[in-house]
């Protein structure tokens, strides 16, 4: 293919923009007259594209979390674990590893079979995206979530979720375990009861489709991608991950009263459940 990753420079302007996102939350107070503790988040985010042919348009898309106010390496690690070969979390050090991961995308799909990206039949563009979202930062947990999608032709892009929670005060991530002892058998019984709570928002000519409809599995295991707040711990599914794509992504809450009993005193004592 004669096209060669010079393309990149007429492609278009790069937009590199850094979006300064200072969120004031109240931090873990023991004594209310202690004076309000600021956490400051910041982003990136970079969009480009390039033409390869008449046929095929490529486009990279990211926006990155940044936390000056984080400095331990381990829990800087755990959060941008996706990242991989960031040993510098400073937005300078971020913003050149956007740049560099959105160039090597370009240059894996020019290294494709020639034959092959000639033999696309219509105009279509192929896109790789990556995106972090803060869910919340509340009783020294931070939570995050991660968007991964992706489109190399085919019926419809793919893509999946990662949620992460973050302790503050330990500079770990938070493990379900550290949540709630529940066996697994039970835990998974009030899965599969409480899948219908949060609709699929699927219809057919029949009107809404139910999540249990589409179930590809018998029992719903329990999964690391939760998230929690004052009512509920959260479960978040992918497409495939236990229901067919076009229940999209499916999140499962139970209850903190369905959990009773076997919630661990961290839990209980940073959320105050009785």
């Amino acid at each position: 293919m004669k096209n060669t990753l010079a393309i990149i420079a007429f492609s278009g302007i790069v937009v590199l923009s850094a979006c300064k996102k200072t969120e004031t939350q109240n931090a873990h107070i023991q004594n209310e007259a202690q004076p309000t503790k600021k956490f400051i988040i910041d982003s990136l985010k970079l969009s480009d594209s390039v033409k390869v042919n008449d046929k095929l348009s490529v486009k990279y898309d990211s926006k990155m979390l940044v936390f000056p106010d984080i400095t331990d390496k381990s829990l800087l690690d755990s959060i941008y674990y996706d990242k991989k070969g960031i040993s510098d979390f400073s937005k300078k050090a971020l913003q050149t590893f956007l740049n560099n991961d959105k160039n090597e995308y370009f240059t894996s799909v020019e290294n494709k079979s020639t034959e092959w990206i000639n033999d696309i039949q219509y105009p279509q563009t192929w896109n790789t995206g990556s995106y972090m979202k803060l869910k919340s930062h509340k009783n020294d947990f931070l939570q995050i979530e991660y968007l991964f999608s992706s489109y190399e032709g085919g019926a419809h892009e793919n893509y999946g979720f990662s949620e992460r929670v973050f302790d503050l005060k330990t500079n770990k991530k938070l493990e379900l375990n550290d949540i709630t002892t529940m066996p697994k058998a039970r835990l998974e019984a009030l899965l599969m009861q409480n899948i219908n709570k949060i609709p699929s928002g699927t219809t057919d000519s029949q009107g809404a489709v139910k999540n249990s409809d589409m179930l590809l599995l018998e029992a719903i295991p329990t999964n690391e991608n939760f998230y929690f707040d004052d009512k509920n711990l959260y479960f978040h599914y992918s497409p495939y991950e236990i229901a067919a794509f076009a229940a999209g992504d499916i999140i499962i809450p139970v209850s903190w009263e369905e959990l009773e009993g076997t919630l661990t005193p961290l839990i209980k004592e940073r959320l105050k459940i009785n």
